[in-house]
């Protein structure tokens, strides 16, 4: 007798999965069904910038001072900061900086410009982005406007609004509004 009876006969073990392995049984399964829904990303939320600003009284009275040619200021408050809004009539200044300014075209119309280096300076500022797209939503004339925020970062068009102004300068002309600065007669 040569077996020892003390010992059980051995089991045979499950074969552990090598991380190789692993990592091509999930490749696999990726390949197949998708992510899995802890792996999803969530879907990317669409924000109506401008929104919380186009109906408060203190922007309209902003907006009313600013095509009447009068001024105008109040204050909003972003992560602690707080900011000045305000217009002299032919300007919206932000915090003392000129973002938006009109120059007259005739009598009855003014041409909106933008003045890109303070628009990329406070472009991660929340504040600011939601008051450039209100000012532009405000101006019926003005709904074919080509600005967009995307990636923390101020484009017009395709390309982003900072690359602009070495070749254009600082100046980039929006388009073209109605004012309120002269009384309209009727004919009687």
């Amino acid at each position: 007798m040569t077996s020892q009876p003390d010992k059980a006969p051995k089991k045979d073990k499950p074969k552990k999965q090598t991380p190789e392995q692993r990592l091509e049984a999930m490749r696999y399964n990726r390949m197949m069904y998708g992510p899995t829904a802890k792996e999803m990303k969530p879907a990317v939320k669409k924000v109506n910038y401008g929104a919380a600003y186009l109906n408060h009284p203190k922007f309209q009275s902003l907006m009313t001072a600013f095509k009447k040619g009068t001024a105008f200021k109040f204050e909003v408050t972003d992560k602690g900061k707080t900011y000045t809004i305000a217009t002299d009539g032919s300007d919206i200044l932000f915090n003392g900086k000129t973002i938006f300014y009109s120059r007259p075209m005739n009598k009855y119309e003014d041409h909106l410009l933008m003045d890109r280096v303070s628009m990329t300076q406070y472009q991660t500022t929340d504040a600011l982005i939601h008051l450039a797209f209100a000012v532009l939503r405000s101006l019926p004339e003005l709904a074919g406007h080509s600005l967009v925020y995307m990636q923390h970062q101020f484009y017009y068009g395709a390309e982003p609004l900072e690359d602009g102004v070495a070749q254009q300068g600082p100046n980039l002309l929006i388009g073209s509004y109605r004012h309120s600065k002269v009384p309209e007669k009727t004919r009687g």
